[in-house]
């Protein structure tokens, strides 16, 4: 999945031949999962039509504060578009455009939307080779990279005066590259191992029947999606579970016992950097498994169980230097209880759950959560999302590398 997948981007269009690009760009764009808005200057639109962008994007194109074609015509609001991106791209982006960028000369709306822009700005010049050295152009490069800017440098090659050289606007693909590339790089977890575990356990019976629990992996699968999506490399280790992974990144393994999930979380432990234990494991499982389907017969059967391996414990008693996360669910004594868990266990942050509040626990999209980490802290979050307490998780990882 790339790292555009999901991302808002404004692309500034100024007037320069290389704007016909950018119909393709837009595509490519759209391709990577990304959403597009489009902002041009006026002179730009003699180069692509306002409609072949707006096609491409399935947004409206503004060239203009207003719209003068419509009768009732609405101000299109510079602020509004800036807040909205992730990031915006200035492509092309002639040596005018740069100059008024550089020394806040705010005549257009791609301008003004630029002057309000509080999300990264990436630019990708094109221009004559003359005018790609020259030193008012030097001079704009060095203003916008002061400001935080990012420069897209131009490539070589045959330029619209028929002359050859540096100046060309990088190609489309070069440019989704580049941006992929930098915003990698800058992602918060980059470089980072993160073990997950999800699910249930099943621990048979017989070859028809099983223990198990009404876990359903969505809390582990939104924290392997949310730890990926910042940077980091996951194996995800999962018990049955109904669920699929949106990022092809994440690396899952399918287990369906707790000894078999106690195998492959001692497998990928040593190498991880954080392993996040969000499985809801079985404590007991038979202790005999028969090798056919057992009969009813009797009006009583009873089944002995034994202990099954604590994955949590094991991992606490061999970590080294990795930040382990545990989950537990408590009835009574719940802070309490939780607080014992991360000392017996040898935890770094133990994840509270509580049967006791409405919207928790098994089965629902949302949960309620207390973070207590190993020195005693404790943060009581709302009701939300499971997708957003998965967030939650992994800023605690990000607060602690990064502290």
């Amino acid at each position: 999945m790339s790292v555009l997948s999901g991302k808002k981007i404004l692309l500034g269009i100024s007037a320069g031949i290389a704007a016909y690009k950018t119909a393709h760009l837009v595509r490519l764009f759209i391709k990577a999962g990304a959403r597009v808005q489009v902002v041009m200057t006026p002179a730009s639109k003699d180069f692509i039509t306002p409609l072949t962008l707006s096609t491409l994007s399935k947004n409206p194109v503004h060239s203009g504060f207003y719209d003068h074609d419509q009768e009732n015509a609405q101000w299109n609001n510079h602020v509004e578009l800036a807040l909205w991106a992730d990031l915006m791209l200035i492509a092309p982006a002639t040596a005018n455009t740069l100059s008024k960028m550089a020394n806040g000369n705010c005549d257009n709306l791609l301008v003004a939307t630029y002057l309000s822009a509080k999300c990264p700005v990436y630019f990708a010049p094109a221009m004559d080779l003359d005018m790609y050295k020259h030193p008012s152009t030097l001079a704009s490069f060095n203003a916008l990279h002061q400001f935080g800017n990012t420069m897209i440098p131009a490539e070589s090659g045959e330029l619209a005066s028929g002359l050859s050289g540096e100046g060309r606007m990088a190609e489309p693909e070069n440019i989704v590259a580049f941006l992929e590339a930098d915003l990698e790089s800058k992602l918060p977890l980059k470089g980072k191992k993160i073990l997950v575990t999800a699910g249930p356990t099943y621990e048979a019976i017989d070859p028809v029947r099983f223990i198990g629990n009404h876990s359903t992996g969505k809390m582990g699968f939104d924290i392997a999606e949310c730890a990926a999506k910042l940077g980091a490399e996951v194996t995800l280790i999962s018990g049955p579970s109904h669920l699929t992974l949106k990022n092809q990144a994440v690396a899952i393994i399918r287990v369906v016992s707790a000894e078999e999930m106690y195998q492959a979380a001692h497998q990928y432990f040593p190498d991880a950097d954080v392993a996040i234990c969000a499985a809801a494991v079985a404590d007991y499982r038979p202790s005999q498994v028969a090798n056919q389907k057992i009969k009813k017969s009797e009006a009583q059967f009873t089944i002995t169980l034994e202990k099954t391996k604590d994955i949590l414990a094991s991992l606490g008693e061999i970590k080294k230097q990795q930040y382990l996360i545990g989950f537990a669910l408590e009835t009574e004594n719940e802070i309490e209880n939780a607080k014992l868990k991360i000392k017996k266990k040898n935890l770094d942050l133990i994840v509270l759950n509580s049967l006791q509040d409405a919207g928790a626990g098994f089965g629902h999209p949302t949960n309620k959560v207390t973070l207590i980490d190993s020195e005693g802290r404790i943060e009581n979050m709302e009701l939300k999302s499971k997708e957003a307490v998965a967030a939650d998780i992994i800023n605690k990882i990000i607060g602690y590398y990064h502290a």
